[in-house]
C-alpha cells in the first residue's frame, strides 16, 4: 500500500495495519470524513491528508480536524501540502464548519512550521499529559 510505505518513509516505522484500518474508517462513507491523496500523472502517491469534522469536545462547537498529512519528500516544495490542506479545508467548509484544528508535537519544527504557514496558531485548548505508572 502506497501510503503506508510513504509514511514509513517519513517516519522510519512500518505499520500497515494502521494504514489499512484508516484506508477502512475513512473510505468516504461517512460525510465528515476525508482521505484525500494528490497523485502524479501516472498515478504515482504524492501525498495524502486525513481530516473529520468533529463536535462538541469539550464544549467546542464543530471543527474541522486534521489528522495526518504527509507528502513525499522528493515533491514537498512543489505546494502538494499547500493544496491538500487547502481541499480539506474546502470540505470543512462546505460542510459548515468555519475552524480547522490538529495537534502537533512541538518538537517536529517541520510540519510545525507546515501548519503555521498556512495560518494556524494556538488554539483555545490545551493538551495535558502524564505518564501511567505500571
Amino acid at each position: 500500500m502506497a501510503i503506508s510505505k510513504l509514511d514509513q518513509r517519513i517516519t522510519g516505522v512500518s505499520k500497515p495495519a494502521y494504514w489499512q484500518e484508516m484506508m477502512r474508517r475513512y473510505d468516504g462513507e461517512a460525510a465528515e470524513h476525508y482521505f484525500l491523496v494528490a497523485e502524479d500523472d501516472g498515478g504515482a502517491l504524492l501525498g495524502f491528508v486525513i481530516g473529520e469534522i468533529r463536535a462538541w469536545e469539550f464544549g467546542s462547537p464543530p471543527a474541522g480536524w486534521v489528522f495526518a498529512i504527509n507528502v513525499d519528500p522528493e515533491t514537498r516544495l512543489g505546494g502538494i501540502g499547500t493544496r491538500l490542506f487547502d481541499e480539506v479545508c474546502a470540505r470543512f467548509r462546505t460542510a459548515g464548519v468555519r475552524s480547522v484544528r490538529t495537534m502537533v508535537d512541538r518538537r517536529d519544527h517541520l510540519i510545525l512550521s507546515f501548519f503555521r504557514s498556512q495560518g494556524m496558531m494556538a488554539g483555545p485548548s490545551l493538551q495535558l499529559e502524564m505518564e501511567i505508572p505500571s
